[in-house]
């Protein structure tokens, strides 16, 4: 199989290559390919976007002009491109596979190891590439984070380990790419719009499977647990209670191992609580799959334990903005789906959240059902900010909502912060010492804003702006 793929990394010389989305994947994979000789159209639907390859309109696309179409993560099985492509007998290709094959040509000693979930699985690729780092590996996390993988592969320099970050979409194309190891972090109510249905989402989860030896899983989430059942793998699992032998989990104040250990009836410290930053039970649970991977390659609990106590967390996860008066004013953007967006709640005591956006399909009863005991207050924007209003009403009756309509001058890219000043000067009247508010929106942020990053920007900037100087 390695020379035949090796061969077919050579083989886009001459082709014609359809490209679908001018996203940073798809830009990434043009170069690559137009590097390799092949013919390269992109088709956008977003008319403003610019790039350097030929543009080509759906509507004047003739299929079976083209020897293969690359599939952006986001694109639905469902498009007419792509269904034409499968009646035509058009070759599908996808990001990670041509990586995976130009790997093969390029670094054949070069080891993949892949994190996915609905949750956490930014956090938790650059914890454990940070962790392989301080075993002494050259290695990157990318993917769905930072680069992308064939940008990272296809370089002169080649890294021991890549650690790759993989959506439900990138899940759903992908076939060939292998994994020396492997964890699945939890699988939540998200992208169904997308999927289809919770269960073609869950399975494009669980489909990482197929693709690996072994497999880190959260042994505290219910879905992953049923749904890895049937794998006959070797399985770590990990939680945070105490692990039993074969497991990671939580003994009082540490982190500890009773899975890559000489004896398992015996347990090793990985690190203590106070090593993981934020110590808020998911994060806790983020840091023992990054441990389970890490020591699936041979990596020390020292430097484990090292890695962790200089690990900083990305923006826009649970990031302290700002604390006066008593108040604390928490930027967890990054919670675009409930299941984070719970996560966060349940890691305060007394909250005025704001919340809304896209839901992509995604129910609220549960997030509120576990965390209505948390919030105080709650402040809805966005498409489909009722969808949460409705919930509270319905299961939390005594929570005060305050809904902020979108000002009519206002768009996405807008040097205008009136929207985000708007919500800030709303939370700054309802906030009482002790209070944290926190943006943790549990949808999607396209709507409003450019991104969940530029949102959190906005409201960070909002905070200063009204709290810190008073304007």
């Amino acid at each position: 199989m390695g020379g035949e793929v090796r061969k077919m990394a050579t083989l886009f010389s001459s082709q014609k290559v359809l490209i679908l989305g001018a996203g940073v994947t798809g830009i990434a994979v043009a170069q690559a390919l137009s590097k390799r000789g092949a013919h390269i159209a992109i088709v956008e639907e977003n008319k403003e976007s610019n790039f350097d390859f030929p543009r080509v309109e759906i509507d004047s696309i003739d299929i079976s002009d083209w020897d293969s179409i690359v599939v952006s993560p986001g694109w639905k099985e469902s498009h007419p491109i792509i269904q034409a492509a499968q009646l035509g007998g058009i070759t599908i290709l996808n990001e990670i596979d041509i990586a995976w094959e130009i790997h093969l040509e390029m670094a054949p000693s070069q080891k993949w190891v892949a994190i996915t979930g609905t949750n956490g699985k930014t956090t938790t690729v650059e914890m454990a590439a940070s962790m392989l780092r301080s075993g002494g590996f050259h290695a990157i996390a990318c993917g769905n984070v930072g680069e992308t993988v064939i940008s990272v592969v296809d370089q002169n320099d080649p890294y021991d380990y890549l650690v790759v970050e993989l959506s439900s979409f990138q899940l759903h194309w992908s076939k060939k790419a292998q994994f020396v190891s492997c964890a699945i972090l939890n699988i939540a109510d998200d992208h169904t719009d997308w999927h289809g249905s919770f269960e073609k989402y869950a399975q494009a989860k669980i489909s990482l499977l197929d693709r690996t030896s072994t497999a880190i899983l959260n042994g505290d989430d219910g879905v992953v647990v049923e749904k890895s059942a049937h794998w006959q793998g070797r399985k770590i699992f990990y939680g945070l209670d105490t692990p039993k032998p074969g497991e990671l989990g939580v003994v009082e104040n540490l982190l500890v191992d009773r899975a890559f250990v000489l004896d398992p009836q015996e347990a090793a410290m990985i690190c203590e609580l106070v090593d993981v930053k934020p110590t808020a039970p998911h994060n806790v649970s983020n840091a023992l799959a990054a441990a389970g991977i890490a020591r699936s390659l041979g990596v020390t609990h020292e430097a484990i334990q090292k890695a962790l106590q200089n690990f900083t967390p990305g923006r826009h996860r649970i990031e302290i903005v700002c604390e006066k008066n008593g108040i604390t004013w928490i930027d967890d953007s990054k919670a675009t789906n409930p299941h984070a967006a719970a996560a966060s709640l349940l890691s305060q005591l007394h909250v005025v959240w704001i919340a809304g956006g896209l839901a992509k399909g995604a129910k609220m009863e549960e997030l509120i059902s576990r965390t209505k005991g948390r919030i105080r207050s709650a402040i809805v924007i966005g498409s489909d900010g009722e969808l949460i209003a409705s919930e509270l009403r319905r299961q939390a009756p005594e929570v005060q909502i305050f809904k902020i309509e979108t000002p009519s001058d206002y768009h996405k890219g807008a040097e205008s912060n009136s929207l985000m000043e708007t919500v800030v000067k709303k939370a700054h009247e309802v906030a009482i010492e002790g209070d944290t508010v926190l943006l943790a929106p549990a949808c999607a942020s396209m709507d409003q804003f450019i991104s969940y990053s530029d949102r959190g920007d906005r409201f960070a900037e909002a905070v200063k702006k009204v709290v810190l100087h008073g304007k």
